[in-house]
């Protein structure tokens, strides 16, 4: 199923067996060799990064059409998909009863990624408009998925955990919180205290964009020790996006 075209890349569901382990190699080069993630299905041999939720998913892909390389991917699990396979993947997590209960189409996203020498450019916009269109097919109203700070050091992260605090959670209706089990609050400093530019110079590219698009997030964060990195729950209402918003989210459709 193509997605989008342009004269540079295409984006599209994977559609073979050859493209989905070309898709959890370039998760294996980011999530594991760049970052020091893990997992227990991880093979190390064939250098992929394999979970039990493939099985049940959409891979959103995007291909480079000069090199006929995959550089960037996207998981995609729809509330049906969700129901197979036992669950969200974000459900280890958090508590996403609000969320399932809320009545309207959800989506989860995950092990979102782009090849190194494509990042910072126009790559990951044709990704987001495969994206949208997606949405668009299937209706969905609400996006929701785990993004993660790189690294374990709690107090480190301070500063940009305690202004997603402040500035971006959730709405009460919508609000997710992290499982007690692992719980771990991110109002560790006050409001009046935060250095707001050392805060979104330390928050991950990913989370600025979302939060640029009207983002908000879950109460309290997960700290992932097998990925290496420090989880929140991001969401998106798809149906609040303001015209410029959505201009953004969309960028690059035909």
């Amino acid at each position: 199923m193509t997605i989008g075209k342009s004269a540079d890349f295409e984006v599209r569901l994977a559609r073979t067996q050859d493209e989905l382990r070309a898709a959890q190699r370039l998760r294996y080069d980011v999530f594991v060799s760049e970052l020091g993630g893990g997992g227990a299905r991880v093979d190390h041999d064939q250098r992929l990064e394999v979970d039990h939720f493939d099985d049940f998913v959409d891979h959103l892909i995007l291909v480079d059409k000069k090199t006929a390389q995959i550089i960037g991917v996207y998981r995609l699990l729809r509330r049906e998909m969700a129901d197979a396979a036992g669950g969200f993947y974000s459900e280890n997590e958090y508590d996403l009863t609000s969320l399932k209960q809320s009545g309207r189409e959800i989506l989860e996203l995950g092990r979102s990624c782009l090849h190194p020498d494509y990042r910072g450019g126009v790559a990951m916009h044709h990704l987001w408009a495969g994206l949208a269109r997606y949405v668009a097919t299937h209706r969905i109203e609400i996006l929701f998925g785990v993004a993660s700070f790189h690294g374990t050091d709690f107090a480190a992260l301070a500063q940009p955990l305690s202004l997603l605090h402040h500035a971006y959670l959730a709405p009460a209706d919508l609000r997710v919180r992290a499982v007690k089990t692992a719980f771990q609050s991110m109002d560790l400093i006050p409001e009046a205290d935060l250095d707001r530019r050392r805060a979104m110079v330390q928050m991950p590219s990913l989370i600025k964009a979302y939060l640029r698009l009207g983002g908000c997030v879950g109460e309290g964060a997960f700290i992932d020790h097998a990925f290496n990195t420090t989880d929140v729950c991001l969401m998106m209402d798809t149906t609040q996006l303001s015209d410029r918003q959505a201009k953004i989210y969309g960028a690059g459709q035909p």
